[in-house]
């Protein structure tokens, strides 16, 4: 039985990931460590859409794969319902595969191009449910398709038969079958075209409601967390800058990154959010800034943020991290 609507689900606890590329080699090469993420620590309450948003390279998609267990964390821990799960061998985190699932960003790649769509749906409930009859199995099938809006006469067909928006919303009814508590949204409607992105949110929508889901929903769009999400984490090279509520977020940002990404949004009667732009190019994550990774680029930064690392405190209702916003709270 799922719990209450508002209690922990996902507690991610200073989470670090680092990658190493290239190798050791003879002619004095070294191998390049490139650091994801770094010390991120957020919890998702059961029912919620928390959205994590920052600008391409941030590590919110690592963060998602490291979630899913797709990735193991270089150090820190990842806990579902009170249960650690990111150090469970394979067998033990079975359970765990039926709960949480993912829908990939790329509709065009996610689907096996030589399996019917009946075909793709059914087989994570074959692994998951050996137990169901092949009626039982069909009926889930058309019980799925019809609640995202899919047309279930289209089993038979194959994923180079659809547009854009019909594959994702094929990879979302796969995503359902197996009756998840929680799911992993991985830019699910950047590769869709503008005109069919709102269709496949509200089709995400509709499912939590209908399932009563609770989503990760990773974007670079903030003008959809508007209206998706009810809490928003920041990220910058890795690391959480600022977590609230989203109309908090929106109405009143307190990071100067937050600020720089908000002012940029294009607004259709022409007024702006009157913060100052960034500045500058985003550093690589093979050579982060030392203190605050932001310093290099913010209009704000004192001496201090060149040293010192800020950690997510509470200020105004919110958490930041940030020198400047805790001096001036």
């Amino acid at each position: 039985m799922k719990g209450e609507t508002g209690t922990p689900l996902l507690e991610v606890d200073q989470v670090f990931k680092a990658f190493r590329v290239g190798s050791e080699g003879w002619l004095g090469d070294k191998a390049i460590l490139v650091r994801a993420i770094n010390g991120v620590s957020i919890t998702i309450t059961r029912g919620e859409s928390f959205c994590l948003v920052g600008e391409s390279g941030c590590g919110k998609s690592t963060l998602a794969r490291t979630v899913m267990g797709l990735e193991t964390p270089t150090s820190g821990t990842i806990s579902y319902e009170g249960m650690r799960i990111d150090d469970l061998a394979d067998d033990k985190r079975l359970p765990f595969r039926q709960k949480m699932q993912m829908i990939f960003q790329n509709p065009y790649a996610s689907l096996n191009p030589r399996m019917t769509v009946n075909q793709t749906l059914e087989e994570p409930l074959r692994f998951h449910r050996p137990d169901l009859s092949p009626s039982a199995l069909r009926d889930k099938v058309v019980e799925v398709m019809e609640s995202v809006g899919n047309n279930p006469d289209w089993g038979e067909r194959f994923p180079h038969e659809f547009s854009g928006g019909q594959r994702q919303r094929i990879s979302i009814a796969r995503a359902l079958m197996v009756d998840p508590e929680f799911v992993v949204a991985d830019e699910p409607i950047s590769a869709l075209d503008v005109s069919i992105q709102a269709q496949v949110l509200n089709v995400m929508m509709e499912a939590r409601e209908k399932h009563n889901l609770t989503y990760l929903f990773i974007t670079h769009d903030l003008s959809v967390v508007e209206h998706f999400g009810s809490r928003v984490g920041v990220m910058y090279l890795g690391a959480l800058c600022e977590l609230a509520d989203t109309k908090t977020l929106f109405s009143n940002p307190r990071h100067p990154y937050t600020q720089g990404l908000l002012a940029a949004i294009p607004k259709m009667d022409g007024t702006e959010l009157s913060h100052t732009k960034m500045k500058g190019e985003v550093p690589t994550a093979m050579n982060l800034p030392p203190g605050c990774v932001f310093h290099t680029r913010c209009p704000l930064a004192k001496d201090r943020c060149k040293v010192d690392i800020p950690e997510l405190r509470d200020i105004a209702g919110r958490q930041v991290a940030c020198h400047y916003a805790e001096e001036t709270a």
